[in-house]
């Protein structure tokens, strides 16, 4: 959307632009009320378009508890970008998404959450500038899922993901463009366990394992069957190390990168684990920074 074009919107709708600071936008789809928080960076300039990243809360957590679980607050003024944090369905902080792999009732109840993110993306683009061509979605255990299906089902709106401690879910992924990925992953996480459901798991779910999420993208993408591995320094003595596989290029110099993190557990990676029971969180790294390097590389096409 132009700058024009979205002056114009905001004309006829009457909704006033959104300035630096944290905000709380609601919207009805399907007759449900949905929120979400946004939190707009000190250099926000409103005649610019800016990037947007969607950061999604991990099952039985909202929106308020993924700001301060991720750390995303602080990046996003450091690198200029709009996060954004929806809030899935559910009662107070006890939210989920709809991200595939629920079976019987369960999944017949579950709200259209990839109608609702592209709700959103259209309520957010009355109040901020938004580059459409860099949208880009993050989030953790049940919210890294849902990456995985917007990926797959509003690709001609999401430019790239990475998802944490979340596998794919989905039976199956055909997006209308390939989509780059970057998965971070603990290989001791007793949650969404490396390699696939366990006899832990609840009976009601099912996902894909690490590995066949990014098989399934790999091919997806077209990108060579053989990865480039990198080892991450061992900088501090926090029981984890991190090793990091990336395949590309591939179509439209997209790329699915894996971030294998030996000892870590269902944590944010680079940022301190509030449950001890989640296990241990690297400190080798950052999401954040890692991330926002990769979103930057794979801005999506105007069309």
């Amino acid at each position: 959307m132009t700058l024009l074009q979205t002056l114009l919107l905001l004309s006829v709708l009457g909704a006033d632009p959104l300035g630096p600071g944290n905000h709380t936008c609601k919207l009805t789809v399907d007759e449900r009320q949905r929120s979400y928080l946004v939190h707009v960076p000190l250099n926000y300039d409103q005649d610019r378009p800016t990037p947007v990243v969607l950061i999604f809360h991990g099952a039985g957590t909202n929106a308020d508890i993924t700001v301060r679980l991720t750390g995303l607050n602080q990046k996003s003024e450091e690198a200029g970008f709009i996060a954004v944090y929806p809030n899935g369905t559910g009662t107070g902080i006890f939210r989920t998404w709809n991200a595939g792999g629920r079976k019987g009732k369960l999944a017949e109840r579950s709200a259209d959450d990839v109608k609702y993110v592209a709700n959103l993306l259209d309520d957010l683009a009355t109040v901020i500038n938004v580059d459409n061509r860099q949208v880009y979605a993050t989030g953790i255990s049940n919210g890294g899922m849902m990456c995985y299906r917007l990926a797959a089902e509003l690709s001609d709106r999401i430019a790239a993901i990475a998802p944490v401690a979340g596998a794919m879910a989905i039976d199956d992924a055909n997006p209308n463009r390939p989509v780059s990925v970057m998965h971070f992953h603990g290989k001791s996480d007793g949650i969404v366990p490396f390699d696939g459901p366990n006899k832990s798991t609840p009976k009601f779910l099912t996902f894909k394992s690490v590995e066949e999420s990014i098989e399934i993208w790999r091919k997806i993408d077209e990108c060579p069957e053989e990865p480039t591995i990198t080892d991450f320094p061992d900088k501090n003595n926090d029981g984890t190390t991190v090793l990091q596989k990336t395949y590309g290029p591939g179509k439209d110099d997209t790329e699915v990168i894996l971030i294998e993190i030996e000892g870590g557990g269902h944590t944010w990676p680079g940022h301190k684990s509030y449950v001890s029971l989640t296990g241990k969180s690297t400190k080798d790294i950052s999401a954040n920074d890692l991330m926002w390097d990769f979103f930057q590389k794979h801005q999506r096409e105007s069309r």
